[in-house]
């Protein structure tokens, strides 16, 4: 499988991330059935700033942590986007994250 299929199919699990929900790079990687490659997923994230289609600012890191921020274009614009949607940030991490999780394995079920 070529990297853009790979990105093509994390961008169609991002898709699917309610507003007001985030997910993490490894549980997209593992419901592509995929578990080692989170890191690939940040790259698809990164690469997915052209598309408005692909809610990017909802993938974070396995703790909350906004680590994608800064391949948002602005200072703060991937916290912003969160905080439009009701989530709450402190220093760079959404609080209450496992209350806004959205497990895709449980949501969508394991992809092949």
């Amino acid at each position: 499988m070529s990297s853009n299929d790979f990105f093509l199919r994390v961008y169609e699990v991002v898709k699917q991330i309610p507003y007001g929900k985030i997910t993490s790079y490894g549980a997209i990687a593992k419901v592509l059935g995929t578990p080692k490659s989170s890191r690939t997923v940040g790259y698809a994230m990164n690469a997915s700033h052209n598309d408005p289609e692909v809610p990017a600012h909802r993938v974070v890191n396995r703790n909350g942590v906004l680590t994608g921020k800064h391949h948002f274009s602005g200072t703060n614009l991937m916290q912003q986007l969160l905080e439009n949607e009701g989530l709450i940030i402190e220093q760079d991490q959404i609080k209450n994250f496992k209350e806004n999780y959205w497990d895709p394995i449980k949501e969508i079920g394991l992809q092949e």
